[in-house]
């Protein structure tokens, strides 16, 4: 929002008295980020939120996952942050100039392939966000590092465990008369807030095809009508 804007870095960059690694790192030590990722997580999700933002990638193994949670806990919020700018793969990933982006999909030098499957726990596409995410609050790769196993890949809203035929969203949003234009299925799930007890419901209860032209728009309605996105993908 232009409220929460870090309009003096903002304003150093600009002149070029601050890097894009500075400027990301000051909007990653503000009271901003710790508003929206510290302080409603645990340390786990803190941490792995952490990798996501700033390396692009998920933690690897348990090592790398307990490292930075007793980092937290021990030296402090700064301490943990800083780690990821002074590190040797921060520097070869993106150095000074390039903001942090998702590799956690790409095979680079050094990459496991666990990574893969777990990068898909973490970013689940670019209709959500790290804080709307159906679940809860808790790590979501913490018990496959833990176990030292891969995660599965969570089956595509609206397909059945017995079968793979995808079904029929239950409504449709207008505009779809002109069958060259580009159409949209947006899965939704209405199961929000406290009622939300159990933490493995990832599928859809409800989907709709929406034109190309109204797709900001329709999200924001389904957005403001309480309900949460699961995915957003062209048909």
């Amino acid at each position: 929002m232009k409220a929460e804007r870090l309009t003096s870095a903002e304003s150093l960059l600009r002149q070029g008295n601050l890097t894009v690694r500075d400027f990301v790192r000051a909007v990653a030590l503000s009271e901003l980020y710790k508003k929206k990722f510290f302080f409603p997580n645990n340390n786990q999700r803190f941490v792995e939120l952490n990798f996501k933002h700033l390396l692009g990638r998920p933690p690897h193994d348990e090592e790398e996952l307990a490292f930075h949670t007793r980092l937290v806990e021990d030296k402090g919020y700064d301490a943990e942050i800083n780690y990821y700018f002074e590190s040797e793969e921060y520097e070869n990933k993106f150095g000074d100039n390039i903001v942090p982006y998702y590799v956690g999909f790409q095979v680079l030098a050094g990459s496991r392939t666990v990574g893969f499957s777990r990068m898909f726990q973490l970013y689940r596409g670019y209709a959500n966000n790290d804080r709307g995410q159906v679940g809860s609050k808790n790590g979501r790769v913490f018990k496959e590092v833990a176990r030292n196993q891969a995660s599965s890949i969570p089956q595509s809203a609206g397909i059945s465990s017995k079968s793979t035929k995808m079904e029929t969203p239950q409504k449709s949003f207008g505009g779809l008369g002109n069958r060259q234009q580009r159409v949209y299925r947006v899965e939704v799930t209405n199961r929000i807030g406290s009622s939300i007890r159990n933490n493995n419901v990832r599928r859809s209860n409800k989907a709709y095809l929406v034109p190309y032209e109204e797709l900001s728009s329709r999200i924001q309605q389904i957005l403001r009508s309480g309900a949460k996105i699961v995915s957003v993908r062209e048909t």
